[in-house]
């Protein structure tokens, strides 16, 4: 399961760094244009605006390029004693992937939420091992299965 899971996160991190660089490359023809259509400070206003879209495109697609290469780094078929980034953990809570932070992702009816090894959720089952416990939602939970 971890292979198709990560295959996945990977097409969705793809189809995500599509969609930003679309959207950055318009947003720079639309500041191009603006300097065939506006004079004066109206000119200047809307190209800086366009600029400004584009920037924000672009460290989009630059932090969406960075977790798609956290998940190049994992190896599907190592298998961990603790959790460690690439790591499948089954919890009394249900599954986490410890990889990039994206939600919840659904393979073969089996519901799992990817985290970061960074966020809250991540940081706290990080080296752990099975049987130990780790806080969720105000509960305790305990790691039935590492994979």
């Amino acid at each position: 399961m971890k292979v198709q899971l990560l295959e996945h996160l990977k097409n969705h991190l793809d189809a995500r760094m599509q969609a930003a660089l679309g959207a950055m490359q318009s947003a720079q023809s639309s500041a191009n244009e603006e300097t065939k259509s506006s004079a004066g400070d109206k000119y200047e206003t809307a190209r800086a605006m366009a600029q400004i879209e584009r920037d924000r495109h672009a460290q989009l697609y630059d932090q969406i390029r960075q977790e798609r290469a956290v998940l190049d780094r994992i190896d599907p078929e190592f298998n961990f004693q603790r959790v460690g980034l690439g790591t499948l953990v089954k919890t009394s809570a249900g599954y986490f992937f410890i990889s990039v932070s994206v939600g919840l992702v659904e393979i073969d009816g089996i519901k799992v939420i990817a985290v970061s090894p960074q966020s809250p959720l991540g940081a706290s089952l990080m080296g752990k091992q099975q049987g130990d416990s780790f806080p969720f939602q105000q509960n305790k939970c305990v790691i039935e299965e590492i994979g």
